[in-house]
Protein backbone atom coordinates (compact mmCIF):
# COMPACT_ATOMS: atom_id res chain seq x y z
CA UNK A 1 0.00 0.00 0.00
CA UNK A 2 1.09 3.43 -1.13
CA UNK A 3 0.30 5.96 1.81
CA UNK A 4 2.70 8.95 0.67
CA UNK A 5 0.94 8.97 -3.39
CA UNK A 6 0.77 12.73 -3.12
CA UNK A 7 3.97 14.69 -4.02
CA UNK A 8 2.72 18.02 -4.49
CA UNK A 9 4.03 19.92 -1.35
CA UNK A 10 6.88 18.55 -2.20
CA UNK A 11 7.15 20.27 -5.75
CA UNK A 12 6.16 23.26 -3.80
CA UNK A 13 9.26 23.05 -1.50
CA UNK A 14 11.33 22.21 -4.17
CA UNK A 15 10.69 25.81 -6.09
CA UNK A 16 10.99 27.53 -2.82
CA UNK A 17 14.63 26.50 -2.12
CA UNK A 18 15.24 27.57 -5.86
CA UNK A 19 13.89 30.49 -5.04
CA UNK A 20 15.73 31.30 -1.54
CA UNK A 21 18.76 30.62 -3.86
CA UNK A 22 18.38 32.64 -6.48
CA UNK A 23 17.63 35.68 -3.99
CA UNK A 24 20.85 35.25 -2.03
CA UNK A 25 23.14 34.57 -5.40
CA UNK A 26 21.15 38.12 -6.70
CA UNK A 27 22.39 39.84 -2.81
CA UNK A 28 25.87 38.10 -3.26
CA UNK A 29 26.17 39.64 -7.22
CA UNK A 30 24.37 42.95 -6.24
CA UNK A 31 27.02 43.76 -3.18
CA UNK A 32 30.08 43.16 -5.25
CA UNK A 33 28.88 44.59 -8.07
CA UNK A 34 26.87 48.07 -6.42
CA UNK A 35 29.96 50.19 -5.95
CA UNK A 36 31.41 49.42 -9.25
CA UNK A 37 27.93 50.87 -11.00
CA UNK A 38 27.83 53.48 -8.03
CA UNK A 39 31.13 54.83 -8.79
CA UNK A 40 30.51 54.67 -12.60
CA UNK A 41 27.53 56.88 -12.27
CA UNK A 42 29.57 59.20 -10.39
CA UNK A 43 31.77 59.51 -13.09
CA UNK A 44 29.29 59.80 -15.81
CA UNK A 45 27.74 62.43 -13.57
CA UNK A 46 30.88 64.38 -12.83
CA UNK A 47 31.84 64.44 -17.02
CA UNK A 48 28.49 66.26 -17.98
CA UNK A 49 27.87 70.10 -17.42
Amino acid sequence: MFFFTDEGGQGLAEYGVILALISVAAVVVLSLIGPKVLQLFTNANSVLP
